[in-house]
């Protein structure tokens, strides 16, 4: 027969406490001693004991989950997998769930989640599921500035793509490329403004547009549009595309990096194996989700009243598809 569950109650009997101040010790609320609050916890792990997560959230009069809204059409994009994959692996750390929020058309449904708070991931100016998203009661942590008018998120998590963007460019620049095109999304996104803004910096770059979720024909499109204005070496910033364009090129017979030069703005395990492999800036995607959790635990769990704002840093990856 399977052995008896460890309750609360022989916990405290075990530490010599009331059940009143093992809820305490074990949840980090309450004012007990350091040395009780301590001992509390030696004496549960020592006894075997396991909180359950539903009655711990019945008594904190939360949910114990956290919500993950990303763009449309962007499941199974590597970048946002892994960031998905860090945030929930940083959500279990806490004793929290994570549920990924889709771009759901139903308005009560999406007004009656149950959820502690929300991970926002690179909002758009004039996504109609945000602003629903925003009446929620909870406090929301974006992952990207967002350029909404009036959004006041409680945090914000980011890299600094100002400078990421510009080591990328001076490194194509440097290998004597005659004409750069970049493929960007538009300016709705922080991040696709910031990138925009780089570019304009640099004389002779040409910005090709592309949506950040992108299409397959959206890619090879913008790839054949920048190569009949004679661009000798492509920098491609939605995740994967850069794929799809080496795909798309070495279908046309265009040699990388012989007949042309090709770079991504982010990184991801496809670019790393792909023949030849692919220059990319790693903008670090599991911890960005990782970040954003920690940031909405401060918050939601130690009632953080400042705007919570992290740095995500970067690193450029140089490979052989820039090497002429």
């Amino acid at each position: 027969m399977p052995s008896r569950r460890v309750t609360i109650r022989d916990v405290a009997r075990a530490a010599g406490v009331s059940t009143t101040t093992v809820s305490e010790a074990l949840s980090g609320q309450g004012r007990i001693a350091v040395e009780t609050r301590e001992r509390v916890r030696r004496v549960a792990e020592e006894i075997g004991y396991v909180a359950s997560a539903a009655a711990r959230s019945l008594r904190l009069g939360r949910s114990g989950a956290l919500g993950l809204y990303v763009p449309d059409r962007t499941v199974g994009f590597e970048y946002y997998v892994q960031l998905s994959r860090g945030a929930a692996e940083a959500a279990l750390t806490h004793g929290m769930a994570l549920t990924l929020v889709p771009a759901w058309d139903n308005v009560e449904q999406l007004r009656a989640l149950h959820i502690d708070g929300l991970i926002v991931a690179d909002p758009a100016v004039g996504d109609p599921v945000l602003e629903v998203l925003r009446s929620l009661p909870v406090p929301m942590v974006t992952v990207e500035v967002d350029l909404s008018p009036g959004a006041q998120p409680a945090g914000v998590v980011a890299s600094d793509h100002v400078s990421a963007t510009g080591e990328l460019l001076d490194h194509v620049v440097a290998t004597g490329a005659g004409s750069i095109a970049v493929l960007a999304p538009g300016e709705e996104t922080s991040f696709g403004r910031q990138i925009r803004a780089v570019c304009r910096r640099y004389a002779g770059i040409r910005v090709v547009d592309i949506p950040l979720a992108y299409r397959p024909e959206d890619a090879t499109g913008a790839v054949d549009a920048a190569l009949a204005a004679g661009a000798d070496a492509l920098v491609l910033v939605p995740d994967g595309s850069a794929i799809v364009a080496l795909h798309h090129l070495q279908g046309r017979g265009i040699r990388v990096p012989d007949d042309l030069l090709l770079a991504s703005y982010v990184d991801g395990p496809s670019l790393q194996i792909a023949r030849p492999r692919i220059t990319a800036v790693d903008i670090d995607p599991r911890g960005t989700g990782e970040a954003a959790v920690r940031a909405l635990v401060d918050i939601v769990v130690h009632s953080r009243r400042d705007v919570v704002e992290t740095r995500v840093p970067s690193r450029l990856h140089v490979r052989e598809s820039t090497r002429a």
